[in-house]
């Protein structure tokens, strides 16, 4: 249940994510990658709220420890998405979109795995 919990958040933050994405890239004309990037860390602070209400509600970590390694694993995801955004459009030649959306499931995995057993451990 707690991964079905984690994915709930994670919508939710991908949804502001993709919101600043799309919004900087269509809108401003600012570049992907970075775009990418940005919005991941914009999502962070949803997901870190929604997180430590619901998914990791049951944690012993307060605030003062749990923040900063939420915050450098969400840093960590958002430097591996936009390298991964990167090389899609870059390299491969994908739509920005498409790059984004694969970045996003295995930058999931592994960020679900690191807040698990570090940033909201018993």
């Amino acid at each position: 249940m707690q991964f079905f919990w984690y994915i709930v958040a994670g919508g939710t933050a991908t949804a502001v994510h993709y919101a600043v994405l799309i919004a900087l890239v269509e809108w401003a004309g600012f570049a992907a990658a970075p775009s990418a990037a940005l919005g991941a860390l914009c999502g962070a602070g949803v997901s870190y709220w929604l997180n430590r209400r619901v998914t990791f509600a049951s944690t012993n970590a307060g605030h003062a420890q749990a923040v900063p390694r939420f915050m450098a694993i969400a840093l960590l995801g958002a430097l591996l998405n936009g390298a991964l955004v990167w090389l899609g459009v870059q390299h491969l030649g994908w739509h920005y979109l498409l790059a984004q959306a694969l970045a996003t499931v295995l930058v999931l995995g592994v960020t679900f795995r690191l807040n698990r057993l570090w940033t909201f451990a018993p």
